[in-house]
């Protein structure tokens, strides 16, 4: 209960301070023109974003996993690896080289280039696990490929492509960094802005109740799409690939596309880091600024990581061991930080301090309640799945020969979730080294990492100063599209 509670300090905060400032001032506040440019700004980027990831993701995947395309294990790896490059360091990148790459148009490209891979993996997963005797039933009944695409495969890739385009959503809801150095206000950047120069805590915080409200909105709409319908197959199929189709006279042109579009997502901002790195940087750069803040960095993930996973572990217990409608609550309640993006987080801990804790206002630890608030729901998903997969009568035979609860958990259940704690916490590890927003609001004073020097220096145009910590955060990232890959890469042949 007290994970779950922590967890859900943000939504409590929201609600709270809409029903405390009276519907007059929320009138006020909400029912203006500059929200509604904001609502307008946010809603066709999101909504531009989705539709352009999903027709790459659905390519990407389909001729990698359905298709002779050459070279499918080498590309598999390259439309993962743009997850390494965080959006922000794209955004530099482009903007460094291409100054004019700016404006919703710059932004709809930017963005859609570092999040088409969210909607790349879940469809070539699907892919992958699809009958194809149910694709051979359409062709043997007239069906072209191309209306068996659409009648047969898209309808079951359904539930891979909605959860694709809502994580690519909820990511543009959240989404600052990338956006503020590409000058295209959102409500995330409006957020930070009134925070940080006029501190208007009204409109700040008004702000961020219309944010959340389209993230619950997005969430629904997510729901409802998905309907009632099952996708799961009666028997077990056919446990074979299905054939591949011959591209022919059109391999040429899609090596073309998917060369232009790898160059694009990959070769512009690594290209980038590279010439800022070769000219250099200014008299100011030090290299004991870098490795103390590389220090600082992966000390303060490390400790994330840590306090986070073992938040994840009782309430991930509580709802596989004892399954009910009370543990499926708790445990349900710890994702509402995957739902809500890092200002709002961060603003509803700067305003809980400021008005019960202030000696909490501006500490580590309060950094670290948002860290773990931010990226529990990732080690909750791997300490969940690892549970489910550790029998629970290996514990019951501990508890027979005399070892009680704790010695049993210590001495069973804890080696046995051993991987799904450690990929839990390499999750997290990764979430909080690239982090940039909560952290820019809660650091203490003196204290910088990676992302937020490389802020500083961005946004002061100090390119060659940025470079080094943007190719650090891309080093350190690089491992999680290694492990994403490593199981898509046996069906990539």
């Amino acid at each position: 209960m007290l994970v779950a509670l922590v967890a859900l300090i943000p939504l409590g905060f929201v609600v709270g301070y809409t029903v405390s400032v009276g519907w007059d001032q929320t009138q006020a506040l909400v029912f203006r023109p500059r929200t509604g440019e904001l609502l307008w700004n946010t809603a066709r980027l999101t909504g531009g974003c989705v539709l352009l990831c999903a027709v790459l993701g659905i390519a990407t995947a389909w001729l990698v996993e359905r298709s002779n395309l050459p070279g499918r294990r080498v590309w598999n790896v390259l439309f993962v690896a743009p997850l390494a490059i965080p959006a922000f360091v794209n955004s530099f990148a482009w903007a460094s080289l291409v100054p004019s790459a700016s404006g919703f148009w710059g932004a709809l490209l930017i963005v859609t280039l570092s999040y088409f891979p969210l909607v790349y993996l879940p469809v070539a997963a699907a892919l992958r696990g699809l009958d194809p005797a149910l694709e051979e039933t359409a062709h043997s009944l007239g069906q072209s490929g191309w209306r068996t695409f659409r009648r047969v495969v898209l309808p079951q890739l359904r539930p891979a492509l909605l959860g694709g385009a809502l994580l690519v959503a909820l990511h543009l809801l959240a989404e600052f960094g990338a956006l503020q150095m590409l000058r295209f206000p959102t409500f995330t950047t409006a957020i930070y802005d009134q925070y940080r120069s006029s501190f208007n805590g009204p409109a700040a915080n008004m702000l961020a109740v219309v944010l959340v409200l389209c993230c619950l909105l997005l969430l629904l709409a997510e729901l409802r799409l998905r309907g009632r319908a099952r996708y799961a197959r009666l028997g077990g199929g056919a446990a074979r690939p299905a054939v591949r189709t011959r591209l022919r006279r059109r391999t040429g042109p899609a090596l073309l596309g998917v060369g232009v579009l790898t160059a694009l997502a990959l070769g512009v901002p690594v290209g980038s880091l590279g010439y800022w790195l070769l000219v250099g940087t200014t008299d100011a750069f030090s290299l004991d600024a870098l490795a103390s803040t590389t220090l600082t960095s992966l000390g303060l993930a490390a400790v994330a990581a840590v306090v986070t996973t073992a938040m994840a572990v009782p309430a991930a217990w509580l709802a596989v061991r004892h399954r009910g409608r009370f543990a499926t609550l708790l445990e349900r309640s710890t994702y509402f930080g995957n739902a809500l993006p890092g200002i709002v987080v961060a603003l509803a801990l700067v305003t809980l301090a400021i008005r019960l804790t202030p000696a909490l206002y501006q500490t580590t630890l309060m950094l670290l309640v948002a860290y773990a608030i931010l990226f529990l729901p990732l080690a909750m998903a791997s300490v969940h799945s690892a549970l489910q997969q550790a029998p629970p009568v290996l514990e019951d035979v501990a508890h027979t020969l005399g070892l009680r609860r704790f010695s049993a958990l210590r001495r069973v259940t804890l080696p046995l979730i051993a991987p799904g704690l450690g990929a839990g916490a390499a999750l997290v590890f990764l979430g909080v080294v690239t982090e940039l927003t909560a952290t820019l609001l809660l650091a203490p004073i003196g204290t910088q990492t990676l992302a937020t020097r490389f802020w500083v220096y961005s946004s002061s145009l100090a390119y060659g100063d940025a470079a080094p910590y943007a190719a650090l955060m891309v080093l350190v990232s690089a491992p999680a599209t290694i492990l994403l890959t490593k199981e898509t890469r046996g069906s990539a042949r």
